[in-house]
């Protein structure tokens, strides 16, 4: 008996730490669980909502085509590359909302918690769409 517990230990193990763990489960408490608007995100209305706010506030730092080639240089740290493929698959839409809404400590990545939830929603859905459809 006991045998057969030990046999099943490293699959329970697995799934309880596995419930713990996930692609936003090193956000802020506050932002882990924030529903996502999938169908906003979708939308070409909120995409283009977003881009004019990127061409607004971030093409500074992340370039007028979205790829990290801004004319603000001497920059602390590369900005992101939102062209990218190997950028998008590394990140949610709650990470992106939550980089926009705090910032990125020891960069010079802003917070920007003056956009409204609607208008950080459309950034994050311009910013997610890029590296689909282009800049």
């Amino acid at each position: 008996m006991t045998k057969r517990i030990l046999s099943t230990l490293p699959i329970w193990w697995a799934l309880a730490t596995g419930a713990c763990s996930g692609p936003d489960s090193d956000l802020p408490p506050a932002y882990r669980k924030i529903p996502v608007p999938r169908e906003r995100l979708a939308e070409a209305a909120a995409r283009e909502r977003g881009r004019a706010l990127f061409l607004t506030d971030c093409a500074l730092c992340h370039g007028e085509r979205a790829d990290g080639h801004g004319r603000r240089q001497l920059l602390s740290s590369r900005p992101a590359d939102f062209t990218s493929r190997a950028w998008r698959r590394t990140v949610t839409p709650r990470q992106v909302y939550a980089v926009l809404r705090e910032g990125v400590h020891g960069t010079a990545m802003p917070a920007w918690s003056s956009l409204t939830e609607d208008e950080t929603w459309d950034l994050v859905a311009y910013v997610l769409s890029v590296s689909e459809e282009g800049p």
